[in-house]
């Protein structure tokens, strides 16, 4: 019995543990891939949870990084350039 397959029975008889499944296949010629992903329904919001706080500190530092001075706010030493 393949060990994914006795995972996903292994969590199937828990009770409140869903195995959600992802498929791909692909094939262009003579060349073909194919994945295949199992995430339980907690893991599945970890990654989420994971993605979301990685897009928030992105969308952050961007903020930050492309804001606009008042005139005059610049610490001493340095200068203002223009491209």
């Amino acid at each position: 019995m393949p060990h994914d397959l006795q995972r996903r029975e292994a969590a199937a008889r828990l009770p409140g543990v869903d195995v959600h499944t992802a498929v791909l296949r692909i094939r262009i010629g003579r060349a073909s891939l194919r994945a295949k992903a199992a995430i339980s329904t907690r893991g599945l919001l970890a990654v989420t949870g994971l993605v979301v706080g990685t897009l928030l500190s992105s969308a952050a530092i961007v903020a930050v990084a492309t804001r606009k001075l008042p005139q005059g706010a610049m610490p001493a030493g340095m200068k203002r350039s223009r491209w």
